[in-house]
């Protein structure tokens, strides 16, 4: 089976975790800041704060920020579970803004008017989290200038865009936001087999996901309430968590993110030949913006399924059984059963449910290779040709 996504792994990767194993330090050692100084060197952000995952980064992001149980966060339906589950651990209301079509990213437009509906209501929401959907920025300059206009904070969920560009400048550099967070899972651009971080420029922020991480104490004498016993102090400042990461998982981010850029590139090279395979086949691709130069996470096709003789389903069995790992990102957040519970229905962000009906992830990661991509166009063709209807 190809799979839809995938590590590379080099010897060099290898080695970096192997070198960690004969130190003295596993856990909080060198490596977490080091790999910290590097990703925050390399998307021209002053604070960078490493953690255990991109939900746990998500979840200090919104508690950072604030985030509590009188306010609501909006994102977009067409998400992980985790984008929406951040503000809910923070007992907060979630809602949801409808999708572009051509980017499936989340909808200016949609924000716009939603948020004139939210202010004659005074249902304003206190933070709006985009979700720079397979990797392309959502127009953050225009969320940016609304983020101004209404009163809302911003946590850009950039968990598939580390190694992508908005206008010329690196995802993560935070022009446009108070918070990024990005994700390490072995299926992104970089892998840390688990991992996320967050990425700020406020001081203050940093400061409090940094504390928040790991249990909420701190050996900062400038953080205690009173002088510290002596050098083996610390002090709780707050309830927080275990949000930690490794020293074995920084030093495999900081050798796989040496490669960033190749990564970037390699799935560039992907992403075009598949636009040369599906042109003349019943699909559509998404819009490419000039603004963004995506990190190209995934590759997404939507069926035409107006000229096919068949069904997503049934699409989706053929390619699987054909030995391709095609899947689908994601089903939209307001279906799921926790949130029809809360009153949300078919129907609402219409967007979104057109998308999820047509959508199927192809295989996308530096390691694959020109032949295995070849078997790929091969299978799609011939499963969109069997089902292909004809004048």
């Amino acid at each position: 089976m190809i799979p839809y996504g995938r590590q590379d792994i080099s010897e060099a990767d290898i080695q970096a975790v192997v070198d960690v194993l004969s130190c003295d330090f596993l856990t909080q050692g060198p490596e977490v800041p080091g790999f910290e100084q590097a990703v925050a060197r390399y998307c021209d952000a002053r604070h960078a704060i490493a953690v255990n995952s991109a939900t746990s980064a998500l979840h200090l992001a919104c508690l950072a920020l604030q985030v509590g149980p009188r306010d609501c966060v909006w994102t977009s339906p067409i998400t992980f579970v985790a984008t929406a589950n951040c503000a809910l651990h923070c007992g907060a209301a979630v809602d949801f803004v409808d999708i572009d079509p051509g980017t499936c990213n989340l909808s200016v437009q949609r924000l716009a008017e939603k948020l004139e509906v939210a202010k004659r209501y005074n249902r304003l929401p206190k933070v709006v989290i985009p979700v720079h959907f397979g990797g392309q920025a959502c127009d953050m300059a225009a969320i940016h200038d609304l983020g101004n206009r209404f009163g809302f904070r911003i946590i850009e969920d950039a968990s598939h865009a580390i190694g992508g560009r908005y206008r010329g400048e690196p995802v993560g550099n935070g022009r446009y936001s108070d918070i990024t967070v990005f994700s390490f899972h072995p299926v992104k651009l970089i892998t840390t087999a688990e991992g996320g971080m967050a990425l700020t420029n406020d001081h203050r922020l940093a400061r409090r996901m940094r504390l928040l991480r790991s249990h909420g104490t701190t050996r900062d004498a400038a953080d205690m309430t009173r002088p510290p016993d002596g050098p083996w102090y610390y002090q709780q400042i707050d309830v927080g968590f275990n949000y930690r990461m490794t020293d074995l998982q920084a030093a495999l981010g900081s050798s796989q993110l040496k490669r960033l850029d190749e990564f970037v590139a390699r799935r560039h090279d992907i992403a075009e030949r598949y636009d040369e395979c599906v042109a003349n086949l019943p699909v559509a691709t998404l819009s490419q913006c000039p603004d963004s130069h995506s990190a190209r996470h995934l590759y997404v096709i939507r069926l035409k399924l107006s000229e096919i003789e068949s069904t997503h389903r049934n699409i989706y069995d053929a390619m699987r059984t054909a030995g391709v790992g095609v899947n689908v990102h994601y089903i939209p957040l307001h279906l799921q059963p926790y949130y029809t519970q809360l009153g949300f229905v078919a129907g609402q962000y219409p967007e979104a449910e057109r998308y999820y009906s047509e959508a199927l992830t192809l295989p996308i990661y530096a390691a694959l290779t020109v032949s295995e991509q070849t078997y790929v166009c091969s299978a799609l063709s011939e499963c969109l040709g069997r089902g292909r209807k004809h004048a």
